[in-house]
């Protein structure tokens, strides 16, 4: 009986050297670059599958880590084999995620060559009337970075959570919330401090609430956020409006993108049985 399967081989050999612990064996397939989770006893269905919802909200969690020492299990039917870096990254990003993701790097190194303030006058949020109806600069404003450690957080939470989203729910999900959260973050943060700022991070934070609030509301969704990552946003939202480290924090985009994503995931859990 299959019971699922995993994109990540590691994923799939700590759920079934924990179910070794429960008594269970389970049974490694490898097809077409997913790992299919096999159980011989289908009377073990329901266990295994309630085993499960729970491993999926914290993969990390260290009983699952521990289970791979107790058990000492190599016959599970999972073979390693060296993985590329980039790889490991398509692994969880689908195309949308891996397009947007080139594109900040492209405008970066054009940044780099040819200076913020040049690229910026293409893509930057409309400065006034006259920039209305280049309709790109509503959203290209979130292709801009400024720093190398300024593209990297934002990237890595890009592909950590937007990968998610769409590897799980559709690409199509994934634009929605990009859209309106690029958009919404950048009117905001467009009012505070005007139109020269840029960064995927409005559109990351929004990330950030609806992942979370999905997940507490909609595991069987697959989508998550750890709360202890989602109290290290909300402590970072906190520092930005502080101006502890003397760091230029686009804070009412960042708030603005977090209301969005946790607006539209208490949209799409409304009808979820509790």
């Amino acid at each position: 009986m299959r019971i699922t399967h995993f994109n990540n081989p590691r994923l799939a050999q700590a759920f079934v050297d924990y179910m070794v612990t429960r008594g269970v064996t389970l049974r490694i397939e490898h097809q077409d670059g997913s790992w299919n989770i096999l159980l011989q006893d289908e009377s073990q269905a329901a266990m295994v599958e309630n085993e499960l919802q729970q491993f999926i909200r914290d993969p990390l969690h260290p009983r699952y880590q521990d289970a791979s020492w107790q058990s000492g299990n190599i016959a599970s039917g999972l073979q390693y084999s060296s993985v590329s870096l980039l790889d490991n990254i398509r692994q969880r990003a689908g195309p949308l995620t891996m397009t947007l993701m080139i594109a900040c790097v492209a405008v970066y190194i054009l940044m780099q060559l040819l200076g913020d303030r040049a690229v910026m006058s293409w893509l930057a949020w409309p400065a006034g009337e006259g920039q209305y109806f280049q309709l790109w600069r509503w959203f290209s404003h979130a292709l801009l970075h400024f720093s190398l450690l300024h593209i990297l957080f934002n990237l890595m939470w890009w592909w950590y959570l937007g990968g998610a989203v769409e590897k799980r729910i559709g690409s199509g999900k994934l634009v929605v919330i990009t859209l309106i959260s690029a958009l919404l973050s950048g009117w905001m943060q467009a009012k505070f401090s005007g139109v020269w700022f840029g960064g995927l991070s409005g559109v990351v934070y929004a990330l950030m609430g609806y992942a979370w609030l999905r997940g507490e509301r909609d595991p069987e969704s697959g989508i998550y956020l750890e709360r202890g990552l989602m109290a290290f946003a909300i402590l970072w939202l906190v520092i930005g409006y502080f101006g502890v480290f003397g760091l230029s924090i686009a804070n009412a985009a960042h708030v603005t993108g977090l209301l969005v994503g946790l607006a539209m995931a208490l949209v799409d859990t409304r009808h979820v049985r509790k």
